[in-house]
């Protein structure tokens, strides 16, 4: 049976405007073991004003362990987002990602396809995708480190368009992070059906609930959406994603992203009770 640990997605803060250190801490204090960084290449304004949380990839590696571990947290993935259709810019973000993931003792990087170019047709875009997978994948596999992909763009809005990327090249480092807002927004097939289709592909979780505001204002007008409501308080049924990720004998993330501190703190409550006795406790 699938075990869980649950994790904060550091966008939980970016509304507050705080800087990546005050945020960690804010999640310790929350009571979550572990977060999920969003990182970036170069120096990033609002970040270097500590109004922002993404953290540059400049920066030793190291750091960011000290940082977490001062706060009594640990990094559980790296949110390594990066433009798969751009391999100028994809390349560098992913293997300095993981680099950054192994560093940090974990073992998961987190991304999509994001915007397809307009000049850019759909088998060009594929073979501009595989030529980034496949140089991620190469340092992927020096470090241990898996490459998981979501469901947020105009590929991977259906589960056949997302296993068709992530088979682009195959290897046991590349997978699935399911993002369950995501799919469900896109309204491109039923979710949970999609969820069925992937789910031995799935290697790590964005736990993202969806208002039933956002739902009907945003509902199969979008591929995807940076954050969700609290776990809980939206349409997703999450008992029903459980179920379904059950057979999978393995030790998954949920990856909480919502968009406020509060959000974030009942989501940790509400998702503790709901995988009960499936959470890794330490």
């Amino acid at each position: 049976m699938a075990t869980y640990r649950i994790a904060a997605n550091m966008e939980f803060v970016r509304s507050a405007d705080k800087d990546f250190g005050a945020g960690v801490q804010i999640a310790g204090e929350l009571g979550y073991k572990y977060v999920e960084p969003m990182v970036h290449t170069g120096w990033e304004l609002l970040s270097e004003v500590h109004y922002f949380h993404s953290f540059s990839m400049e920066e030793d590696p190291l750091l960011m362990r000290d940082i977490c571990a001062a706060a009594g947290v640990r990094v559980s993935s790296i949110s390594g987002h990066s433009p798969l259709m751009k391999p100028e810019a994809a390349v560098e973000r992913l293997t300095k990602a993981i680099v950054f993931a192994d560093a940090n003792d974990s073992k998961f990087v987190n991304t999509d396809e994001m915007i397809k170019p307009e000049w850019m047709d759909d088998a060009e875009a594929h073979d501009a995708m595989r030529y980034s997978l496949k140089k991620a994948e190469m340092v992927a596999r020096r470090h241990g480190v898996h490459l998981c992909i979501e469901p947020h763009g105009v590929y991977t809005k259906t589960s056949e368009g997302l296993l068709k990327i992530v088979d682009l090249v195959p290897s046991p480092w590349i997978g699935v992070n399911w993002d369950t807002g995501n799919a469900y927004l896109a309204a491109a097939e039923d979710p949970y059906e999609a969820l069925e289709r992937v789910r031995d592909r799935v290697l790590h979780v964005h736990a993202k609930d969806i208002s039933y505001s956002h739902s009907e204002a945003e509902r199969g007008k979008v591929t995807g959406t940076p954050v969700g409501c609290a776990c809980g308080e939206g349409v997703v049924d999450w008992e029903r994603v459980l179920r379904i990720l059950d057979p999978l004998d393995r030790e998954l993330f949920l990856s909480v992203e919502c968009g406020t501190i509060d959000e974030a703190e009942r989501s940790l409550a509400y998702l503790t009770k709901t995988a009960g006795n499936r959470l890794i406790q330490n």
